[in-house]
C-alpha cells in the first residue's frame, strides 16, 4: 500500500505559470521535474490567457505519476475581464459597468462550454447573455436581453458559424 496521493493546488494566470514559490517548490518537493509540470500546466491553461484559474496537480509521490485540471473560471470573472470592469453592478437595470462585444460573449461560451449545459452554440450564447443582464454589462451597447431576441431572430448567425467548429470540436 503506497502514499495516497496528493492534491497541489494553485491560482494561476492562464498560460503564465512559473517555477516560482510557491508553484515551484511545491512540485519540486514530490521530485517531479518543475519545469515539464509548468509547461504542462501552460499548455492547459493557455486558453485562459491572462485570467485567473485554479489548477489542481494530482501527484502520486510513490510512482511520481502525476495528473493536471484546470477549474475554469466562473462566468462572471470572464465577462468581468472582457469588459474590463472590477466588479458586478449592484443595480444591473440602471447601473452598467461596462460593455463587451458579442464576440466577447461567444468567447465565454466557449471557455465555459464544458460547464454548460447548452446543447448549441446558440444556446450557450443565450446562457452568457443573461449572466451579463444580470452583473450590469450591455453588449455593442445594447441591453442583454435585446441580444438574446435577435439571436434567436438569427441577427448573429453569421458570427455564430464562424466559431461553430470551436464549439463542435471540444464536444
Amino acid at each position: 500500500m503506497g502514499m495516497p496521493w496528493r492534491i497541489i493546488r494553485a491560482r494561476v494566470k492562464g498560460g503564465n505559470a512559473s517555477p516560482a514559490p510557491p508553484l515551484g517548490p511545491a512540485i519540486s518537493q514530490y521530485g517531479l521535474d518543475t519545469n515539464e509540470v509548468i509547461n504542462k500546466i501552460n499548455e492547459a491553461t493557455k486558453d485562459y490567457k491572462d485570467i485567473e484559474v485554479t489548477v489542481e496537480i494530482r501527484v502520486n509521490p510513490d510512482t511520481k505519476e502525476y495528473s493536471i485540471s484546470v477549474k475554469s473560471p466562473t462566468t462572471t470573472s470572464l465577462l468581468l475581464k472582457f469588459a474590463g470592469a472590477s466588479q458586478p453592478s449592484g443595480d444591473p437595470a440602471h447601473q452598467k459597468v461596462g460593455d463587451i462585444s458579442f464576440e466577447d460573449v461567444v468567447k465565454v461560451a466557449l471557455l465555459k462550454k464544458n460547464d454548460l449545459n447548452a446543447k448549441s452554440l446558440k444556446a450557450a450564447v443565450k446562457t452568457i447573455l443573461s449572466s451579463a443582464a444580470t452583473i450590469g454589462l450591455t453588449v455593442d451597447g445594447k441591453e442583454p436581453k435585446l441580444v438574446v431576441r435577435e439571436v434567436s431572430e438569427g441577427k448573429y448567425d453569421s458570427i455564430l458559424l464562424k466559431y461553430e467548429d470551436e464549439w463542435r470540436k471540444g464536444r
